[in-house]
Order: C-alpha cells, then structure tokens, then sequence
C-alpha cells in the first residue's frame, strides 16, 4: 500500500538543500491521498517519526518545442507533493530506494 500512495522522491537543488538543512523531505504522492495515509506509509516506508505533512498540487502544464518538424504540442500532468518534516536528529535516506 506504500508504494501506491510515495510515488517518488523529488531530487531537485531545492529539496535537497531544505532537506540537509531543515530535515524536510519532498515526495510526489498519489492525489488520493491524505495527509495522515502520507504520513503512515512514510513512517512505515523509512523507519521515522513524521511532525509534519505539508502538500499542494501543482497543475498541468502546457508544453510547446519548436522543432524541425514543426510546432510539438503536449502536456504535463498535474501531481502531488508532499513535503514530509520528520523529528530532529532523525534523516531518511531517499537514494537508497531509487
């Protein structure tokens, strides 16, 4: 049931900065899911104590590449994040899992 609800880290500059700093973590979740089955499956997942779950959903996008062939037209999809804030002095070790 983990695996349905943590889809993938977000390996971003951004994130991994607030994560050795702020021991906050960023995840893309499913968009089912709620803030306390997030912060189960992460406890659950990592072995940690989770203070806080914090998400938002960022909308789809509309992409347009200029090419050789013309005009390419498409679209992002709309996801989940969740950032997850666990307790100090605890970390969780997002490359392990990749």
């Amino acid at each position: 049931m983990m695996e349905q609800i943590l889809i993938r880290p977000v390996l971003t500059e951004k994130a991994t900065a607030s994560a050795e700093v702020a021991n906050r973590y960023t995840f893309v979740v499913d968009k089912k899911a709620n803030k306390l089955q997030i912060k189960k499956a992460v406890e659950e997942l990592y072995k940690v104590n989770v203070e806080h779950v914090r998400t938002m959903i960022a909308p789809a996008k509309r992409i347009v590449r200029y090419t050789k062939a013309g005009v390419m037209e498409g679209r992002k999809p709309s996801l989940k994040k969740a950032v997850i804030e666990v307790r100090a002095g605890e970390t969780i070790d997002i490359y392990a899992n990749l």
